[in-house]
């Protein structure tokens, strides 16, 4: 599926894409597979290797328990199985980013091998993080090294399985989830440093013998302009990277692959796909939708429900965010009321974090049965959220889920609209 994905982007190159859903919350997935069958397209799932590795990750999954999660969902909204793109993302030595770099790579190859053989068959190798024993900023030819090696454990793991993973390179790639810090200026990847990235690459590869691997390698990540951080979005501007249409006019086996895309404008996709950004990945920006929902269906519940009988959601997330602050203390500064502010409604939704807590599950659960068990005024739909209720005015009433189902989607429409192939120009 992903070598008929790759020359499908490539035959319409400029006037086609794909969106890549990067997200394990299983709301978001069936959101996205119910946007396939409608579409009726595949839906490409990426798990990072922060998510989903031999450790089991944040989320407590393998590669083959992903899969079968996601495939459990994906049919239970229709989408068979043979509609299921999975990829990896982000695949190397992040998560042991605190050992020695032979140690954290050896642990990455493991992983990358894991995720083939569990079916994932679009492969992000990222070397681009630094170990403990490297210096400050590595060097291209390390991080090509190093992706090549992971590449080799690769093909290995799929000739046992007789399939050919397409790949994804690039040095140039921004942090998964968004940027941690506060935006002062994003520099474009420039032409020269493309094709510096891709040679490098090349060779690395050769001296790996991966010569068949490298005619998969499908994409390269650059930075195109486009990043969030906690409170603000740039926007893409297609002046800024107009200089990267050379390099692809040079090598017409190649789309570029644009990470944090999350939170543009929609007719940015548009213009994104047209310069050749042809996989647009996209993961906080549903979980921030998600997030919404939720909470408009909170504030719903105070109406008709007396303070005893409220699921307190809200007041549950903060009071779990405060004590287990790990997921997002490093990343929220400022003063205590600044803080909150960013835990319940930043851009980078550190927030995702926190819905599989037990005690945040056990609210979520009550909110849901409270409203489920009251007709919601269209009055309320229409002050807190707008597109239940014109769905409301229009037809059956949807239950709380599937609004937050429903919100999730209009996130994936405009991604879904701008990736629908256009007629050639004239």
């Amino acid at each position: 599926m992903s070598i008929a994905l790759r020359a499908h982007l490539l035959s319409g190159r400029g006037r086609t894409g794909v969106y890549s859903v990067c997200s394990s919350h299983p709301w978001v997935i069936e959101a996205a597979a119910l946007q396939a069958v409608d579409d009726g397209q595949p839906l490409l799932l990426e798990a990072t290797s922060n998510q989903v590795n031999q450790d089991g990750g944040y989320t407590g999954m393998l590669p083959e328990d992903f899969r079968a999660f996601a495939v459990k969902i994906a049919e239970s909204a229709g989408l068979t199985v043979d509609q299921l793109i999975l990829g990896g993302d982000h695949l190397g030595p992040n998560p042991w980013s605190s050992l020695r770099a032979s140690e954290a790579i050896e642990k990455a190859a493991q992983m990358v091998a894991l995720y083939v053989t569990a079916g994932f068959t679009k492969i992000h190798l990222d070397t681009s993080m630094r170990c403990a024993d490297d210096p400050e900023y590595l060097d291209d030819a390390t991080i090509a090294e190093r992706a090549a090696s992971l590449c080799e454990a690769a093909e290995r793991a799929a000739e046992v399985l007789n399939v050919k993973p397409v790949y994804i390179i690039g040095t140039e790639v921004p942090p998964p989830g968004g940027a941690t810090h506060q935006l002062q200026r994003i520099d474009v990847t420039t032409d020269a440093a493309a094709e510096r990235t891709w040679k490098i690459h090349q060779d690395a590869f050769g001296n790996h013998s991966l010569d068949d691997a490298w005619h998969r390698v499908m994409a390269i990540v650059v930075q195109p302009g486009v990043e969030f951080d906690h409170d603000a979005v740039v926007n893409y501007l297609p002046e800024n990277a107009a200089g990267l249409k050379n390099f692809l006019a040079r090598h017409p086996e190649l789309v570029f692959e644009a990470h944090s895309t999350d939170y543009q404008l929609a007719a940015a996709y548009n213009n994104l796909i047209r310069d050749g950004f042809s996989i647009l990945k996209v993961g906080p920006a549903l979980t921030f939708a998600m997030r919404e929902a939720i909470f408009a269906l909170a504030c719903i519940e105070e109406e008709p429900f007396a303070s005893e009988q409220r699921s307190n959601l809200r007041q549950t997330l903060e009071s779990v965010m405060l004590s287990r602050p790990g997921y997002w203390q490093r990343y929220y500064h400022g003063t205590l009321q600044q803080q909150k502010l960013l835990r319940f409604f930043s851009y980078s939704d550190r927030i995702r974090y926190y819905w599989p807590d037990s005690e945040v599950e056990q609210a979520l659960k009550k909110l849901l049965a409270n409203l489920e068990g009251v007709a919601i005024p269209e009055t309320l739909l229409s002050q807190y959220l707008p597109g239940a209720y014109t769905i409301a005015r229009n037809g059956p009433s949807l239950k709380p889920k599937q609004i937050v189902i429903e919100h999730i989607r209009t996130v994936l429409r405009i991604y879904s609209a701008a990736c629908r192939q256009r007629p050639t120009p004239a």
